[in-house]
């Protein structure tokens, strides 16, 4: 083995790191730009150019986030082009207006009037746009698995030029390196040669259309009769499922094919073409008559927008059961408005309760996978409002007040409205003081009432127990820095909070972030949002402390709520039922673990596999998987359990290290999950006053976490050791680079993209429904 020159090797490349930092891209752009003469062999776009795309592209080119709203995942983002207008402006004092690919215009002359210009196009005698950003980049080829220059932005917050034709030259001039495919290994001869020939030979791209099976079509017409059948139950519940379903990727339970739906609101019935209606929320209300339509998904699949819900016909025997065997009725159908979309709760008051909270339930990790991963949670301000690693339960809907007390539902069900709706600056102060003191008079009601109902405190059965099947019952939620991701387990070693979820506050989670959440709204809008889900993280800890004996609660709030945050505990949130007991008793020493250990064995027919990685205290985990496994997990355990003060690399590592290890004819994948610790997440600014790098620690989950990956190493399994070895003798942050350069993936490396599209062919392998192209656009220059 090589550790000795590994542990050498550290201190002399810190000499070389000077250079590497100031090292160029292999030649200097000219202006003047040369184009290869276009070949006479046909393009077609379907069989050569929407695999490049799919291959180079789509990495950056994406969801929301797609820099300049160039989205070339579909034909109509590739013909709609690019836009100088921000998506995500945490400062405007105004709602924009809405540029949703495939819903808010159709047809290239409608995206032009919305100011999206062509990058297709031939203009002025020149190339057309797409084709002098690539020959731009391939002026100046970057040196093979190199650091790129410091001085080359290539964070999210980079501010994108986004420029037209008329504005290329200048462009060129000032950003010499800024051609694409932007900051990574480049297109080879071929792909490049073939985008310059379709592009020359007129960039035709074809109407994209995807015929269904005849059993794709038996079941569309099942479900569209099903959500839209014309008494007043029935138009409640199909509404209540829309408001839950338009961000899903829908999918038929048996079939395995590549396709998935959406459910949109047509002007047209079913059988006939859809005729979408656009409105800015699922909530706003239409004028005229409309029906729910499930529209074919066209986009490529990418990972960070794939969110999966289930249909079939075991889905709608469940359904049925849960919605229409209890006996309720309604007189008269709820209107829409903001009142209406601000208060679920009051809206759907004829709907059971029991069979709403249930149905949130069957499907949990779909839920929180919604609020986590979906449009909300893009950057560090939207994700700031949790800790970067925590574990979710539910309670049990049996013991639910809300669910099984009418009393108590119609006694607060008033306070549970939501902000955020008016998007004027000056609501902001009035409007959030309103909800706030609501919100706080519904904790305070609530907690009269549990204390009266369970005077001897809750038991573990309190928590939902997944129904004895139901693996949602336990999630882990990880957060990185500007991401997150949902797992199902408890996953990792035991976090710093616990969240414990009722009806309520799962139903609010999901208004608040998801249906009722505007990418596109002002910052009032979104700092309502952004402040409410406070609320609610605070609420979920508040019900896990009534879990726990009264002796540590206290303790525990002021371990969550540290320094600064201590204010908050006065002056925002409720005060923590102190004095009700608990049937559960915790060691003092270790509340949260002990917690932990109970429900996982109370719950044990739904926790899933061993952890076998950062819990593993006995022998049987250490056994599990193959001898490679074995073999792997072995040294990777010894990065686990540990913090920053004992390991000091784990503070450098990225948030989402992928670990691709080599074991003979085979590769096993890993994710290691940087895990900053902070004093509190009370607060929207002054996140890097709260953290505390020595107490950080490092989750290593097999496979892939996460759809933005920041970093892929790449070892043979021989050499994990020295790997393994390397990170502990890491003294300084600048070691990171020697790390990288010597198992890393560069985004400069000669075969990045092999490896990058590697860890896609991993979640193929592994878990085939789920899988997504990864992001590249946190990946970092390490």
């Amino acid at each position: 083995m090589k550790k000795i020159y590994w542990l050498l090797l550290l201190i002399p490349a810190l000499a070389i790191t000077t250079f590497v930092f100031m090292r160029q891209p292999v030649s200097s752009p000219s202006l003047t730009l040369s184009l290869p003469e276009p070949g006479h062999h046909p393009v077609d776009y379907e069989r050569d150019v929407r695999p490049i795309f799919e291959h180079k592209c789509i990495a950056c080119h994406a969801c929301y986030d797609a820099p300049c709203q160039l989205k070339l995942s579909s034909h109509e983002g590739v013909q709609r082009g690019a836009s100088k207008q921000v998506v995500y402006d945490g400062t405007r004092t105004q709602d924009a207006e809405p540029n949703r690919l495939h819903v808010d215009a159709e047809g290239e002359p409608a995206w032009r009037e919305r100011g999206f210009f062509s990058v297709l196009d031939h203009h002025a005698g020149e190339a057309a746009l797409m084709a002098r950003m690539l020959a731009l980049g391939r002026q100046a080829p970057w040196a093979a698995n190199e650091r790129l220059p410091d001085s080359l932005d290539i964070s999210i917050k980079r501010n994108n030029q986004c420029v037209n034709a008329d504005e290329f030259d200048a462009f060129a001039a000032r950003q010499p390196h800024a051609g694409m495919p932007f900051a990574v290994t480049g297109l080879s001869q071929s792909e490049y040669q073939t985008l310059i020939d379709w592009l020359a030979q007129g960039a035709i791209v074809p109407e994209q259309s995807l015929p269904l099976s005849a059993n794709q079509e038996r079941e569309v017409r099942q479900w569209e009769h099903w959500l839209n059948r014309g008494d007043n139950r029935h138009r409640l519940v199909a509404r209540y499922l829309y408001e839950h379903w338009f961000l899903a990727h829908l999918y038929f339970g048996d079939d395995r094919a590549e396709q998935f739906f959406e459910l949109v609101r047509s002007r047209t019935p079913p059988g006939e073409p859809v005729e979408l209606i656009a409105t800015v929320r699922p909530t706003d209300g239409i004028d005229g008559p409309f029906y729910y339509r499930l529209r074919p998904r066209l986009e490529s699949r990418v990972h960070k927008t794939h969110i999966l819900y289930p249909l079939g016909p075991d889905k709608m025997a469940r359904l049925e059961q849960l919605f229409f065997e209890p006996d309720w009725s309604v007189a008269t159908l709820p209107g829409y408005g903001p009142a209406q979309a601000a208060n679920p709760f009051v809206t759907y008051a004829a709907i059971p309760a029991r069979a709403r909270y249930q149905y949130l339930l069957d499907n949990a990790e779909y839920f929180v996978r919604t609020f986590i991963r979906g449009p909300v949670c893009r950057g560090q301000i939207a994700t700031d409002v949790i800790r970067d690693q925590f574990w979710v339960s539910f309670q049990h809907p049996r013991h639910d007040l809300f669910v099984t007390d009418t009393a108590h539902r119609q006694r607060v069900q008033e306070w549970l409205s939501l902000p955020g709706l008016k998007s004027d600056l000056l609501s902001l102060g009035p409007d959030w003081i309103a909800h706030r003191d609501a919100r706080n008079r519904y904790l305070a009601a609530r907690q009269q009432d549990y204390a009266r109902t369970y005077p001897r405190g809750p038991a573990l059965d309190h928590l939902w127990n997944g129904d004895g099947h139901n693996r949602d019952a336990l999630l882990t939620i990880f957060r990185h820095h500007d991401s997150a991701s949902v797992l199902r387990g408890w996953q990792g070693d035991v976090p710093t909070t616990l969240w414990v979820m009722d009806y309520p506050l799962l139903e609010r989670t999901y208004y608040a972030l998801v249906a009722n959440f505007n990418v596109y709204g002002s910052v009032s809008h979104q700092a309502q949002t952004r402040l409410y889900f406070d609320l609610i993280r605070n609420g979920a800890e508040a019900n896990l402390l009534r879990f726990l004996p009264t002796s540590v609660r206290n303790e525990l709030l002021h371990r969550w709520y540290d320094n600064s945050a201590r204010i908050k505990l006065f002056t925002t949130y409720a005060d923590v039922d102190e004095s009700t007991p608990s049937r559960i008793a915790v060691s003092p020493e270790a509340p949260l673990a002990d917690f932990g250990r109970q429900v996982l064995a109370a719950l044990a027919p739904v926790t899933g596999p061993a952890e076998r990685l950062n819990r593993c205290r006995r022998q049987a985990c250490a056994q599990a998987g193959s001898a490679a496994e074995q073999e792997a997990e072995a040294l990777l355990r010894r990065l686990t359990g540990i913090t920053a003060a004992t390991l000091p690399a784990i503070q450098w590592l990225p948030e989402v290290s992928l670990l691709r290890i080599e074991a003979g004819d085979r590769r096993l994948v890993y994710s290691l999950l940087h895990n900053r610790d902070h004093s509190n997440v009370a607060f929207i600014l002054g996140e890097d006053l709260r953290l505390r790098p020595q107490n950080d620690t490092l989750t290593v989950l097999p496979g892939v976490v996460g759809s933005y990956p920041n970093f892929i190493f790449n070892v043979k399994l021989e050499e994990l050791d020295d790997f393994v070895a390397a990170l502990m003798a890491m003294a300084r942050a600048e070691d990171i680079y020697t790390l990288a350069r010597h198992f890393g993936i560069r985004r400069t490396h000669p075969r990045f993209w092999f490896y990058f599209h590697d860890m896609h062919r991993y979640l193929q392998e592994t878990t085939p429904l789920e899988a997504g192209l990864l992001d590249m656009n946190r990946y970092l220059n390490l």
